[in-house]
């Protein structure tokens, strides 16, 4: 008698999130960790009751420190060194997660640089797209259509915190008070 194999059916290709297909070494390593201009960007996703979400999928693409946008090739395969702008990552148990990037450059003119960030979270039928702005920009009051269309409660929800360390932590929740605006596409 054959053996019966069971295919993954449409359903299941959203969440929970298998790794298969998805993982590629050093995913989160979109600079190489302690190379010159690199940091941590770094935070906590939850949803509307404050609890953590773990096994989501986080993306980030952002451009270089001088605002170029990548064109180099290598994001699959990680050479060590090329900065190709896009990273993937997994939260962890306690809905952290963790980047090793560059701080991106502003790729207009008085225009604030941001990361563009991707969640895919179990519950989500469609992935939830947003932006991380950097902390000194916004202080600095750079601004763009996006950030000039919020309150000031919901622009505080895109921009990062520095850390004492210059590194950046985000937090980001799915949904009630302090929701993380999300950009509609």
């Amino acid at each position: 008698m054959a053996e019966k194999t069971l295919e993954p059916t449409a359903g299941q290709t959203v969440g929970p999130f298998f790794k298969f297909g998805v993982e590629f070494d050093d995913m989160h390593e979109v600079a190489f960790p302690h190379s010159p201009g690199a940091i941590v960007l770094g935070g906590t996703l939850t949803d509307g009751d404050g609890n953590a979400i773990p096994d989501s999928v986080i993306e980030i693409f952002s451009a270089d420190t001088d605002g170029a946008v990548p064109t180099a090739r290598g994001t699959l395969a990680r050479d060590g060194h090329s900065f190709t702008g896009f990273g993937r990552t997994f939260t962890n148990d306690e809905g952290q997660y963790e980047f090793w990037t560059r701080n991106p450059g502003a790729t207009d003119d008085g225009k604030p640089p941001f990361f563009a960030a991707i969640v895919y979270a179990r519950g989500l039928p469609d992935k939830l797209h947003t932006r991380i702005y950097l902390p000194e920009a916004v202080e600095a009051g750079q601004t763009d259509a996006l950030l000039s269309s919020l309150s000031d409660d919901e622009r505080a929800t895109l921009v990062a915190t520095r850390t004492a360390d210059g590194y950046l932590r985000h937090d980001m929740r799915l949904q009630g008070e302090n929701e993380t605006v999300f950009i509609a596409y």
